[in-house]
Formats: C-alpha cells, structure tokens, sequence
C-alpha cells in the first residue's frame, strides 16, 4: 500500500501523533522549507482535559474535537495520513505504518500517554479509562445505561452494586470526575429518573497517596478535599486497588464495597514506538531526550508532550510534567530549532516556563496554583473556565462550549443525556 506522499526536495519532518504537542509543531513548521507529514490514527484532535465532561454529560464530543484537514487548509506543505504506526527503522529512517512505509529525514514522535493499569490485565478490561472522545463517550453510555437497568431491577443487592460509582486516582481528572458526577447528582438525576432514592447513590474516590492533586499545592489539595467532602463524595486516601471482580472492589486498607462502575483515572504510561532502542525507555514508559528533546543516542529522531522525559532542567530533576503546556512550550521550542538548524543556525535548549496548574471540582469551585500565588473558589472556577474555553480549537467549538456552560449554569441542565452506541456493520452483498 502507498500513502501517495510526493517526493520533493524539501527535508521530510514525520510527526507521529497529533496530540498538544504534534499539532503545535505541524502548526509552527507550515511556513517553514519543510514537508510536514502528521501521522495519527485518527482524523482530528481531541481537547482531553474536558474527556471528563463529555463522560458526563455536559459536553458533546463534536464540542472539543477538531479535524486536522480543517487546521491545515491550504498548507500546501502539511500532508496529514489516518493510520497507526507499526514501528520505525532508525537505519533506513522509514516509520512502518499500516498504510505503508514513509521515509523521513527527521522524525518526531509525540504519541503521548495511554491509561497505566500497573500490570492488572483484570482491571484493563472492566473499568472505564478516559484517553480518548471514544473511551468518554462509552463511559457517557455506560452511566446512563445503569440508571436505566436500576428502573427495571428488582433486586436490592444488585441495584447497591449499580448505585456505587468508585473513581481510582486523585490527580486533576479523578478529581474533577468524581466533582462531575456529583453534580449529576444533585441536580441532574433526580429530575431524569424521580423513580430512584439517591441518597442510595455513593461516590468514591480512591487515591493510593496521602493526599489529592500531586503536582499542585498542599493548599491546592486541602481545598479539593473540602470541596469534595461538601458535595458528598466519600475520598479515600492511602488506598488503592487490591482487586476487582466487575462486582466487588477490595482496596489496599482493606475495605471492600459493590460497584457495577470503576473509573480508572490512576495513572498513564508512554505509548513507546517499537523499533526505538528500549535503553532510552525510562520509568512510565517515557522517552529519555536531551535539552533539545532529541532522543537519547539519535541524531534525527525527537520525542515531545508526555512520551519525553527530559531531566537536565534543574528546576525539574525527574522531568517536566505531563501536561499540557509542557507539550506545548516544547513543540514551540522544537519547531524554532528547526528553522534553525534550516539556517544553520545555534539551537536552543528547551527551558519550561511553568505558568501554573489548576483544577475544577464543580460549580463555582476550582483551585489554580500559579508560581506566586494560590487561590480557590469562584475567581479560579472563572479562571479554569477562560483558559480552557481559549484552548479550545475552533471559533464554533468555543462558542458551543460556552453557550453550554451557562446554559447549565443557569438552569442546572443539560440536554445531553444520550446513550448513543455504534451499530452492527451491514454485511457485505454475496456475489
């Protein structure tokens, strides 16, 4: 199979993914003398710090994705291929793709980081991760569904199982997932299903450290807790996962409880490219760089986002963070390094200007780390709500997300709620 990519005598930059940073890249490089070719297993990008509010039901997925043929019209220089990547040959420098082989002169890999199960193939397969619009909307279908299977139970003992809902992980998604949920609720699911008692419905959240929100402040932390508390979510510290059936959940301090729904917001691990040399793989699966995000041994291979571990900021010893304004200060630093090195420029290393972190758990509450300051409550909800609805690609994707927001903010609602399920394919006609 041929990709039909043309042959010009441009230098070929091959970016595989097109996640924060592969999308900032390709963006940066349209003007430049080189062929971008964007490999990405799906046609548009996703905005995953609100997979969350498509999960429950507060956004539609159309509202934080955005195609790549869209972002890149009329850029004559950027070729952009569907297809997943199979592996690379460093020596004849082609990327084995199931579409065909590509050649490039530079490769960069940005393929982000997939959900971390720890080894627990159990928990893979019967809890719900959230890493793409797909995996959301499953868990949107899935939320939904057991409200409607609890209706028609007759069983007190299965509808307890149906009425838990344990959140594991207690970083920026667990948090704001458990939050999510809460709200739903409080003002959402009582006026759906007025069938149902919800002072039955419990939600946990199960984090394995001391406290919430690693990365962010203590202050940051305590005030999630409290927020949380207060929208009644049970938060469990110093307890992880043991074991779980798909009907019972065992943790670390020994408590078990019925759960017919676990959300796996616990961690996540680099989507390494097979073919790198396994040496330059570091804990989670990362990619070792050095200050220009060049791959560790390689002189034209380059990793970006969260498959990169960079460890030479001394501000950062174990390397950046994996979010997104790492991803894309780095892709920002890169493309220039490459317009340099175009010109036979010096490069720059890649310095991270932290801007700060934040989080939301709810109406009116959020917290917002910024390198001078802490602050909480309904300025930093506002806060949240500007950075991410600027973020966002698209003019109609910010404005519906909006318009959704205060529409919900105004009336407690949403009219979202849809369990929507891909159907069995036709069969192809017989000769």
């Amino acid at each position: 199979m041929n990709p039909n990519i043309p042959e010009v005598e441009s230098k070929r930059i091959v970016v595989v993914g097109g996640g924060f940073a592969g999308l900032t890249l390709c963006r940066d490089l349209v003007k430049s003398d080189y062929q971008i070719v964007l490999l990405d297993k799906h046609n548009y990008h996703m905005f995953q710090p609100l997979f969350y509010q498509v999960a429950t039901a507060g956004l539609e997925p159309s509202a934080i994705s955005f195609p790549y043929r869209k972002v890149f019209q009329n850029k004559k220089n950027v070729h952009i291929r569907k297809t997943e990547v199979l592996s690379v040959d460093t020596d004849k420098k082609i990327v084995h793709t199931t579409i065909g082989e590509i050649s490039y002169d530079y490769l960069v890999i940005g393929t982000g980081a997939t959900t971390n199960f720890f080894g627990n193939k159990q928990l893979e397969e019967i809890t719900h991760p959230m890493k793409s619009v797909a995996q959301a909307l499953g868990l949107r279908n899935s939320i939904l569904q057991t409200f409607e299977n609890i209706l028609i139970s007759e069983c007190e003992e299965e509808q307890e199982g149906m009425m838990n809902f344990v959140v594991v992980g207690g970083g920026p998604t667990g948090v704001e997932t458990a939050g999510a949920i809460a709200e739903m609720k409080k003002y959402i699911l009582p006026k759906d299903y007025p069938e149902i008692d919800f002072n039955r419905m419990n939600i946990y959240l199960v984090e394995a450290a001391p406290r919430l929100l690693n990365g962010m402040s203590d202050k940051s932390a305590r005030k999630a807790y409290e927020y949380l508390m207060k929208m009644g979510v049970k938060v469990w510290l110093n307890a992880a996962v043991s074991e779980y059936d798909g009907k019972v959940v065992s943790l670390s301090n020994g408590a078990r409880m019925k759960t017919d729904t676990i959300i796996w917001a616990a961690g996540v691990r680099g989507n390494f490219v097979e073919g790198i040399n396994t040496e330059v793989m570091a804990r989670g699966q990362r990619m070792k760089v050095d200050g220009f995000n060049k791959v560790e041994g390689y002189d034209d291979v380059y990793a970006i986002g969260d498959i990169a571990l960079q460890q030479n900021d001394p501000k950062f010893p174990n390397g950046h963070p994996q979010v997104a304004q790492v991803a894309i200060q780095s892709a920002v630093n890169l493309a220039k390094n490459f317009k340099h090195i175009a010109k036979g420029e010096t490069q720059k290393q890649f310095i991270y200007n932290d801007l700060g972190s934040m989080a939301t758990v709810g109406r009116n509450r959020a917290v917002v780390d910024l390198p001078a300051f802490h602050f909480g409550g309904f300025f930093a909800w506002m806060v949240w709500m500007f950075i991410h609805l600027r973020s966002i690609l698209g003019t109609k994707n910010k404005v519906q997300t909006f318009v959704n927001w205060i529409w919900s903010y105004f009336t407690y609602d949403q009219s979202l709620r849809l369990i929507i399920k891909a159907t069995q394919k036709p069969k192809k006609q017989l000769k």
